[in-house]
């Protein structure tokens, strides 16, 4: 059993039109939003093996701001490959990773990152795709299932989409400790 995890990178900065595109910083609500999934992540002891970072300076910020566990226990790897990639280049670096990694980060950008995650849907068992289509936010994430020994064989239309989660609905989540806004593996209330 693989997991993969596609974050799109936090809120960018346009404040500076001057500045080459791969080289724009995150805006203060990027720099807000990049520690508040990473206390998800942690939270539901998602943190990943290994992590796949395009080099654009907001990916790069956004791993950094992750916080606990990140920087220590998973590798990253940053690839230049990853920076505006469409979905076919995306799942090329994926298909590269060592099989000792079982859980598996991936941190891009728009459309590429959305548009592999719309094609990795097989089965969609919390009607998740839906909410994916109409809007895939900065610092949003996806989770797959795959049921797959090597990252090599994950192909189109594998994988089961376990969860979809927007910063946004993230905040009194964590704050109130209730789970009632997130739908997905794990994020039921008790009672249902």
């Amino acid at each position: 059993m693989k997991t993969l995890l596609l974050l799109r990178h936090a809120k960018s900065s346009w404040a500076d039109p001057a500045r080459a595109d791969h080289d724009r910083d995150l805006n203060a609500r990027g720099e807000k939003a990049a520690p508040v999934m990473g206390r998800f992540l942690y939270k539901q002891n998602l943190i990943p093996d290994l992590v796949w970072c395009s080099t654009a300076q907001r990916t790069v910020q956004t791993v950094g701001l992750l916080g606990r566990g990140f920087a220590d226990d998973a590798k990253v790897i940053y690839a230049r490959d990853m920076y505006m990639a469409a979905e076919t280049t995306l799942l090329k670096c994926l298909h590269q990773t060592h099989d000792e990694a079982d859980r598996v980060l991936m941190v891009g950008h728009n459309p590429g990152l959305e548009c592999l995650a719309q094609a990795l849907i097989g089965v969609d068992e919390y009607g998740l795709r839906g909410d994916m289509a109409q809007k895939y936010p900065t610092c949003a994430l996806c989770q797959f299932e795959f049921d797959v020994d090597s990252w090599a064989n994950v192909e189109w239309g594998q994988g089961r989409l376990t969860r979809f989660v927007k910063v946004r609905d993230l905040r009194d989540d964590l704050l109130t400790g209730t789970h009632n806004v997130i739908r997905g593996t794990d994020d039921r209330p008790a009672d249902t």
